[in-house]
């Protein structure tokens, strides 16, 4: 069986968000933002999970776009981070390649879903 790629990445992304909230929250005295990123940086490995046991086609292809826009707003909690000096431009620079990569992995289920589902 080969490796689930969407879920490895959205995990492993969801892990780098919740040591960068305690990061932020321990070194920088930051809570807010950071609480914000946290909800959403870890709800788009959870819904891609959720998708795994879609009820039909259309809950997974429901559920995989929900993470899409929470994969969205967790590029613009962390643009706002960076943009505030609260994240440097390699820690910002290197979060922001992950989750432009899972946006379009996720674009990619999502597309290819909808054309099977037209067959």
């Amino acid at each position: 069986m080969s490796e689930n790629i969407i879920k490895t990445k959205s995990f492993n992304f969801a892990l780098r968000i919740v040591k960068l909230y305690q990061f932020l929250n321990q070194e920088k005295r930051e809570y807010v933002l950071s609480k914000q990123l946290l909800r959403s940086g870890t709800s788009v490995g959870a819904l891609v999970r959720e998708a795994e046991q879609a009820e039909s086609r259309l809950d997974f292809i429901h559920k995989l776009a929900i993470s899409q826009k929470e994969a969205n707003e967790s590029d613009y909690w962390l643009e706002l981070l960076f943009q505030s000096d609260y994240l440097n431009e390699i820690q910002y620079q290197s979060l922001k390649s992950d989750i432009v990569e899972i946006n379009k992995i996720l674009a990619s289920i999502i597309i290819s879903t909808k054309q099977n589902l037209k067959k």
